[in-house]
């Protein structure tokens, strides 16, 4: 999930939010606003109810962020880099560098995010109580009881052991624990999130049906979504164990065709089209430092009178938008990173130099190659 825009650091790691975030804030905010609290607390006016909504809605997004920042620290902490947060629609999501070494890192990276969750539940639950034994009440205790409501339920709901849940995590901790075996304990976390999906789009259609509106479709979606990430974390899991032990190195194209960013596409398309092999051309500066990636999807983009004009350095993929990996890198490290630029390669560099790149048909055969060694190995997976 990229970022439409960042906030900034917290805790030293960079957080963004995706424009899909604006939808969930604003339902929330519309929820208490007019329907939740003035039916709870009537005879207040209509800028009360939305200063008390979009007040509640933001700290709730607040929760959040501290949910997962705290997946970040700790994942820093057992020796995991983080890309960043991103926000989006479904909550927040960390961007880790790699996986958890060990069942019990796994366990305390998955469990803290909850428990942070409950935490704050926990807090404003105990403000919420105390301000009621005081004899205040009003929309001030409605919101702290909600904040304390939807934390806690956040802490539920995130435990449920299916992936990608952190409940899922904990699942596959522990039978990863139990078996030694970490591609199964993906397998089996990824299954029961796709069981749990079908159980929450069958539970939303009934209560839509039953008349409970959106909140049913809401659920159903919840559920639709948890089934395409299970099925991309079972993937996932399958392919990390068919690249276990291969190296960046291993795949590449080493030493690939570069250009200048300088030349025109006319040039390009005229002179070195069709005496080149790939689909996508490293751009790379006199010192063979690389600037830029252009593919041909970029290229065909280019209308035939602005081909002349247009240089490749203008149509690359930028040089801070590049995915960059080490020949000695381990290539399941290298997989997550692979989203971040649209082209989905990565220009391998050894002192900074380009020495080669890495295509999705390289990835392709690697998975291949390993999945066919899993078969033919006693013991293989």
């Amino acid at each position: 999930m990229r970022a439409s825009f960042r906030l900034g650091r917290v805790a030293g790691v960079p957080v963004g939010v995706n424009w899909s975030v604006l939808v969930i804030f604003l339902l929330i905010a519309w929820a208490l606003s007019a329907v939740q609290f003035p039916r709870a607390y009537p005879g207040r006016s209509l800028v009360e109810y939305w200063a008390a909504g979009l007040a509640a809605a933001v700290v709730f997004f607040l929760g959040l962020l501290a949910h997962e920042v705290s997946h970040s620290v700790v994942a820093r902490r057992n020796g995991i880099g983080v890309e960043g947060i991103t926000l989006w629609l479904f909550g927040g999501v960390s961007q880790l560098k790699g996986e958890a070494r060990d069942p019990g890192a796994e366990l305390r990276i998955a469990g803290v995010g909850p428990l942070v969750s409950l935490l704050i539940g926990a807090f404003f639950g105990a403000i919420a109580v105390a301000l009621s034994l005081a004899g205040v009440h009003g929309l001030l205790l409605g919101s702290l009881a909600w904040l304390a409501g939807i934390n806690v339920l956040l802490a539920i709901f995130n435990i449920l052991p299916a992936a990608p849940l952190d409940g899922g995590r904990l699942l596959r901790a522990a039978v990863w624990k139990a078996t030694g075996d970490r591609t199964k304990a993906s397998v089996v976390a990824a299954r029961a999130g796709r069981i749990l999906g079908v159980v929450l789009i069958g539970l939303g259609l009934w209560q839509f049906i039953a008349g409970a509106g959106v909140g049913g479709l809401w659920l159903a979606l919840i559920g639709w979504f948890l089934i395409g990430a299970a099925g991309v974390e079972e993937q996932q899991a399958r392919m990390g164990s068919a690249l276990r032990g291969v190296r960046v190195a291993d795949v590449m194209t080493p030493q690939p065709q570069t250009a200048s960013g300088a030349m025109t596409v006319a040039d390009f398309v005229d002179n070195y089209l069709f005496a080149y092999r790939h689909t996508a051309l490293p751009l790379t500066d006199g010192d063979g430092h690389p600037v830029g990636l252009v593919t041909l999807d970029r290229v065909r983009g280019i209308p035939a009178d602005r081909r002349a004009a247009t240089t490749l350095g203008e149509v690359a993929c930028r040089a801070d938008e590049l995915v960059l990996a080490r020949p000695d890198e381990d290539l399941t490290e290298l997989l997550p990173r692979l989203s971040e630029c649209a082209d989905g390669r990565a220009l391998v560099v050894t002192d900074q130099r380009l020495v080669g790149i890495v295509s999705p048909s390289d990835i392709s055969r690697a998975v291949q190659r390993g999945s066919l060694r899993d078969q033919l190995t006693p013991g293989g997976h």
